[in-house]
């Protein structure tokens, strides 16, 4: 049994980062520098005086190159790779800590990655045991890539248009799991794999994100299993590199909408891997490796071999919980002991040995030839001249059962004057068994094969026909007689079917009348409201309360119409039914629409005026004579009229809120002006401007006097938001 081996690497600093923002340092638990660093130092998020220490296998700073990780942690256990024993080695760490870099790296030799390095080494030594065996052992390379993306497993070797969308399923095979269809192609070379690895690598899902350019989508694995056959002898060990994507802060990454599922999917199974670790670390019964595809593959602690772990540290301040929460991680899964066992090799060729023919430890009967027995039916020693005639045996067949004990005399007389001249005897000079033939019972006798007829059978249908019909009479009769139903239920059950049916006289057409002639009546559009409420007026003649709403309307507009001096004539009201019949549907559709735009205008009349001012002359038309869908008006610059009943429903319908704000921004007052909500400094002194025309201050009769919001918005500097804000900022 022996331990994981983790390691830390501290990534450099990047150009946006500051020297002094640095806060993680390695060093030695005796403060040796001379030797590698083993402890990581980072202080408390709370408290900056306290520091934390963590102790791992080694730790490699900000300098520490490809070469040097390589050369002290992974060429070790190609050795062991050799020897039989698989090998795991896995990148973990928060986004943008570069392990990638790690793993994969970049094309400059010196950058180059463990992945490429771990592979030209392994071509190497493959080389190096060919030759020193003299060609009698041969060593094969077979590569598998696939990728996690979204809690599915994808093949990399294959291309993306090969893909199905539930993606490759996992299987366990011997206590290990195995991905199902994965690809495994050959690798004679190590240009061979360059070729195959860049174009894998192009497959996998990546994207920027705010804190990394090159953010990996999905935890990548690469798998190679090395083969080497000696004679009958084949040994297999597999190898794996696993480049596990970041956990992810939405709130620093600025994700969208497909990068927060991505992000979603990897920190889950980040956090089941983070749940198994921390299970396996208190000895619990369960180990949930099922609940995550990527905790499956990796099984820590359940796989047969060495295990590495790489800790990629960012040094920065901004990423100090997440550097935390990494080290905790780290040191719990540096306590996982892994059992290191051998892969046995495999032997092609082994034949089972063949038990002796003679003896006690005989098993079955030699099979001879059925020639050979078709007239031997006799039971004992046979003739001199009739052995001396039998063909040798030339073959034997043996069982699994033992022999059983011999019969009897008796028996085996019986036996055989019921045996076949086909059936094989035993060996002359030992007793015979035979397998006893089944004895007829004189009872049953030979049984008729009864063939039914046409008669026989419509006779049997119909008497069970006519039992099911009594036996449904029975039990009507039991059940008592069907209580008659009432009048009043019978109407109410009328009427409902008359809803469904669409047969209910228009009653839900006029209450979409009455609906839609609030909502008028809400936004002070009296003369749409009027026209409404007389249309279901045909629906509900008799509706009292309609009536008085109705008259109170008309009076209402009566004396607007006669308060306007200036010749205004009335409008009149067209309250004509549309040509085209309203389906039923639509009605009850646009009914609930309607009720649910009620239930949304939970606004005071003070807040409508503002609306009607900035909206034109307060009135509404519809889109055509056959709808009614509301659609406002548009004043006409021209029309005397819309501009006189645009006035009088301002005068009439001016809210306190509205009064006030008028009254401010007419006093002229900066002070009190640059107080409003949306309005500052510069603005409240080009608003003092504009009311006074550019005219001395003392002279009034140039100002400018704000009778209505929509003027105000009208005024230059100010805009209909503005005075929006303005108003909603009043304290009314």
């Amino acid at each position: 049994m022996g331990g994981i081996r983790v390691v830390a690497r501290i990534r450099p600093q990047q150009n946006t980062e500051l020297d002094r923002d640095c806060i993680v340092s390695s060093t030695n638990v005796d403060g040796d520098t001379s030797r590698q660093p083993t402890v990581v130092r980072i202080p408390s998020f709370k408290n900056e005086n306290e520091v934390y220490s963590f102790q791992f296998s080694s730790v490699y700073g900000q300098t520490a190159t490809q070469q040097t990780i390589f050369d002290n942690e992974i060429t070790p256990t190609i050795k062991h790779l050799f020897n039989g024993f698989d090998v795991t080695i896995f990148a973990y760490g928060v986004t943008g800590t570069g392990k990638t870099h790690t793993m994969r790296g970049g094309k400059s030799l010196a950058d180059r990655g463990i992945i490429p390095r771990l592979l030209s080494s392994t071509y190497r030594r493959c080389r190096k045991i060919e030759k020193d065996s003299g060609g009698k052992t041969s060593v094969g390379i077979t590569l598998s890539y696939y990728e996690i993306y979204n809690d599915k497993v994808f093949d990399l070797l294959e291309a993306p248009e090969k893909r199905t969308v539930s993606g490759l399923y996992l299987r366990d095979n011997g206590g290990k799991t195995v991905v199902v269809g994965l690809t495994e192609r050959p690798c004679e070379s190590l240009k061979e794999f360059e070729k195959i690895y860049d174009q894998a690598n192009v497959n996998r899902s990546t994207s920027a994100t705010k804190l990394n350019a090159h953010s990996s989508r999905s935890h990548a694995i690469l798998c190679f299993k090395v083969t080497m056959t000696t004679g009958d002898e084949i040994r297999v060990s597999t190898a794996s590199a696993i480049d596990l994507a970041g956990s992810e802060d939405n709130r620093r990454t600025d994700n969208g909408k497909e990068r927060l599922v991505e992000s979603a999917s990897i920190n889950k199974s980040l956090f089941v891997l983070a749940k198994c670790v921390e299970a396996i670390s208190q000895s619990q019964a369960r180990i949930p490796y099922r609940e995550s595809k990527m905790t499956r593959i990796l099984s820590l602690g359940q796989n047969n071999g060495l295990t590495v772990m790489i800790l990629n540290l960012a040094p920065s301040r901004s990423y100090h919980l997440d550097t935390i929460s990494s080290l905790n991680f780290a040191n719990r899964t540096k306590k996982i002991e892994v059992r290191e066992i051998e892969n046995e090799p495999i032997t092609k060729g082994c034949s089972r040995a063949v038990p002796p023919l003679a003896g006690a430890s005989i098993q079955r009967q030699p099979l001879r030839s059925v020639s050979s027995t078709l007239h031997n039916t006799a039971i004992g020693p046979k003739p001199s001249s009739r052995q001396e005639d039998k063909p040798a045996k030339t073959f034997s067949v043996y069982s699994d059962k033992p022999r059983k004990p011999s019969m009897s005399a008796h028996a085996a007389r019986d036996v055989l004057k019921r045996s076949s001249p086909l059936k094989r005897p035993s060996e002359s000079g030992s007793s015979a068994f035979h397998r006893p033939a089944k004895r007829r019972s004189p009872e049953r006798g030979h049984r008729p094969s009864g063939v039914m007829s046409k008669e026989a059978i419509e006779d049997m249908i119909e008497k069970k026909v006519s039992n099911i019909l009594a036996t449904r009479a029975m039990d009507q009769l039991t059940a008592g007689p069907v209580p008659e139903i009432s009048e009043e239920v019978q109407r109410r059950l009328e009427l409902l079917e008359q809803k469904i049916d669409g047969q209910d006289d228009g009653r839900e057409q006029g209450l979409t009348f009455l609906l839609m002639a609030k909502q008028h009546a809400v936004r002070g559009e009296d003369k749409s409201a009027l026209r409404m409420f007389l249309l279901a007026k045909e629906y509900f003649p008799d509706n009292a309360k309609l009536a008085t709403k109705i008259e109170k309307l008309q009076g209402k507009l009566k004396e607007r119409a006669n308060s306007k001096g200036d010749g205004c004539a009335e409008a009149t009201i067209d309250v004509a039914r549309p040509k085209k019949a309203i389906r039923q549907t639509e009605t009850v559709a646009e009914w609930q629409d309607s009720r649910a735009g009620l239930k949304q205008v939970g606004r005071s009349a003070a807040d409508d005026d503002y609306r009607d001012e900035i909206g034109g002359d307060g009135e509404g038309g519809y889109e055509s004579a056959d709808s009614f869908r509301y659609r406002p008006s548009k004043a006409n610059a021209g029309s005397e009229a819309a501009k006189c009943s645009a006035s009088a429903a301002e005068e009439a319908a001016k809210s306190p809120r509205t009064k006030q704000l008028l009254h401010i921004i007419n006093s002229r007052d900066v002070g009190q002006i640059r107080l409003l909500a949306g309005v500052g400094a510069k603005k409240a002194e080009a608003m003092v401007e504009a009311l006074c025309g550019g005219s001395n201050e003392g002279d009034d009769s140039c100002q400018v006097v704000m009778e209505s919001l929509a003027q105000l918005g009208h005024l230059r500097g100010v805009g209909t938001k503005t005075v929006e804000k303005m108003r909603a900022g009043m304290v009314g």
